[in-house]
């Protein structure tokens, strides 16, 4: 089981997208609140990717790709966020973000992600069919 973690207070908003990628076979989904529960979270129990809102109430979504860096760069990260794709680059440039996701994503935005991951990480999916 692969477990993706969402780091935002906002779960009505992304409930469809928690749920669309929860369907899929060998995904959890797991949730924190803020930067601080979601480093905790990682450090205990590391999750393939982590789901990143912008906004967070206690630190800016990239501030804490900053802090997951040295944690384990290994961690697909996105950032969900409404800078413009150009300001967004400029912002996370040198952080190794999978992916930026509009402030509200879809079912198509999760499939999406996890057809990213798989791509990026062959060896784990493959893994997980045994």
């Amino acid at each position: 089981m692969h477990r993706i973690l969402i780091v935002s207070p906002h779960r009505r908003r992304l409930a469809e997208f928690a749920q669309s990628l929860a369907e899929q076979q060998g995904i959890q989904v797991a949730w924190a609140e803020d930067g601080t529960a979601a480093i905790a979270d990682v450090i205990k129990h590391p999750p393939l990717a982590v789901i990143i809102d912008h906004n967070l109430p206690d630190i800016p979504g990239l501030d804490l790709v900053r802090r997951l860096l040295p944690i384990n760069a290994m961690i697909n990260t996105v950032v969900i966020s409404d800078l413009s794709p150009e300001d967004f680059h400029d912002a996370g440039e040198g952080l190794g973000i999978m992916a930026q996701l509009p402030p509200d994503p879809a079912k198509s935005d999760a499939l999406e992600v996890l057809s990213r991951i798989r791509r990026l990480s062959p060896p784990a999916f493959s893994q997980s069919r045994k």
